[in-house]
């Protein structure tokens, strides 16, 4: 895998990792959104580089990202958006994946930017960022397929309203019994999100 630091383009400072594959010229990608900055969450996380590491296996690049100063949601979501057009201009194919925060951007901007990507993976989901930043509700604006995966033993976040209308919408839910960070399943994770991501963008 080659990585690869750079800047996105927008109006906030937002720096990021492109990861590819060490003997291909990817025709997709994925853009993975980290968790909470303000509890250290990073482009570094363990799930997502362990998601990216399947992915370049497969020869589907990573846009791994770091969200510019903290906005409440807001310039998060900006954030995710821009990555998401940036990906577009590059690659004929691009998804997006969350894990626990990142799950709300990613969901909220899949809903809102356009063109939409073409598949989405929530990990650990939360069900908003704000009152009027509800991850629930933009299930429902993605054209997408979407991927929701959680921890049974998660007590972390409230993944049950994602879960449910997840369900509801006939989308793929994958429980794996875990707590929020699935701990010691890093692997499992990758196969399940990095398959689903594979399946529809390979």
């Amino acid at each position: 895998m080659n990585s690869e630091d750079l800047p996105l383009p927008g109006g906030r400072d937002v720096r990021a990792t492109l990861d590819t594959p060490d003997d291909a010229d990817p025709g997709a990608i994925v853009v993975a959104c980290p968790p909470h900055p303000q509890h250290r969450g990073h482009r570094g996380d363990a799930r997502l580089t362990a998601v990216s590491e399947f992915l370049t296996d497969r020869e589907i690049a990573c846009l791994r990202f770091d969200y510019g100063d903290w906005d409440k949601g807001y310039g998060e979501r900006e954030d995710a958006r821009n990555a998401l057009r940036w990906a577009d201009e590059r690659y004929d194919r691009v998804g997006i994946f969350g894990f626990s925060f990142g799950t709300a951007v990613a969901a909220l901007a899949a809903a809102t930017v356009e063109p939409q990507p073409d598949a989405v993976s929530l990990l650990a989901p939360t069900p908003r960022l704000a009152e009027d930043l509800d991850a629930v509700a933009a299930l429902s604006d993605i054209e997408a397929p979407v991927q929701v995966v959680y921890g049974t033993r998660d007590d972390t976040v409230n993944w049950e309203p994602v879960v449910e209308r997840a369900r509801e919408l006939g989308h793929e839910v994958v429980e794996i019994r875990g707590d929020h960070f699935f701990v010691g399943q890093h692997a499992k994770v990758a196969d399940a999100v990095g398959g689903f991501l594979v399946e529809r963008l390979g």
